[in-house]
């Protein structure tokens, strides 16, 4: 069993910037695509960015892309999401995830964290 572990939410203005934290407990055969997920009050959980810990390739979904960064410390299992331009419509939970795969984690990712709070205000 994995865990996942957020933090770094909080409450800025639009056009600020946040860091979000995902330490995982280990990583496994199960753990080698990690990511973030949000969700808005009466929304869909939506995917946000994703990255394999073995080479780093980075994916982003189109409403994040150029704003939003994903990395990784591997020394630390731990996965960053620096959110730059932030908008009132970025406001929602958001979740890190782990899968084996991307394709795994669009789909039904193995491993959920139990969020941390994103509020953008105008």
């Amino acid at each position: 069993q994995v865990e996942l572990v957020e933090s770094g939410g909080g409450s800025v203005q639009a056009g600020g910037s946040l860091r979000l934290s995902c330490a995982a407990s280990k990583y496994t055969s199960r753990t080698r695509c990690m990511g973030w997920f949000r969700q808005a009050p009466g929304k869909e959980r939506d995917w946000v960015a994703a990255i394999y810990t073995a080479g780093g390739s980075t994916y982003y979904a189109d409403s994040v892309k150029g704003r939003f960064t994903i990395s990784q410390d591997n020394a630390k299992n731990t996965v960053y999401l620096q959110m730059n331009s932030l908008k009132p419509e970025d406001t929602a939970m958001y979740y890190c995830a782990a899968a084996p795969t991307r394709a795994t984690m669009l789909s039904y990712a193995t491993y959920w964290g139990q969020g941390t709070q994103v509020t953008v205000s105008s």
